[in-house]
């Protein structure tokens, strides 16, 4: 006797695979869209390093450079100059800039610039202890001669 009712054992099947499907889904969804943040904020920290490095890389020391012609940047005395400019760039970004860092190594002539950017999620933020992306970027200019 048959009463319309399938009796396979099946009931529900379509149904549990519809949830675990939209979860795939959105899993996939998150990585392509939270995964493209990250790489965008990686590339961002990158920028602002470096143009920070050659902003700090201009502050030449001018006296120098008529004396010999050779091209000297101000190593960071008690003043600062170098980074402070470097550090000033930095600041004019609307970022999520968390730490940064500069250095004028001592005979280097170079200035050595680190920024760090937290990225939140978008989608993957729902997933506990896991709310953003921090990412870093790392530049050193040095001042160049127009041979």
């Amino acid at each position: 006797m048959t009463d319309g009712t399938p009796t396979s054992g099946e009931e529900g099947t379509i149904s549990m695979f519809t949830v675990f499907f939209t979860i795939i889904v959105f899993l996939l969804a998150g990585l392509l869209v939270d995964g493209g943040l990250a790489i965008h904020a990686r590339q961002r920290a990158a920028d602002i390093a470096e143009e920070a490095a050659r902003a700090g890389a201009n502050n030449i020391d001018i006296k120098t450079l008529r004396a010999g012609g050779k091209v000297q940047i101000i190593e960071d005395g008690p003043n600062g100059t170098t980074c402070a400019k470097a550090k000033t760039l930095i600041n004019a970004y609307t970022a999520n800039i968390i730490a940064s860092t500069c250095d004028t190594p001592a005979g280097a002539n170079r200035v050595d610039v680190t920024v760090t950017i937290s990225a939140p999620l978008q989608f993957l933020s729902i997933v506990p202890n896991f709310q953003s992306f921090v990412m870093t970027g790392k530049a050193s200019a040095q001042p160049q001669t127009g041979n």
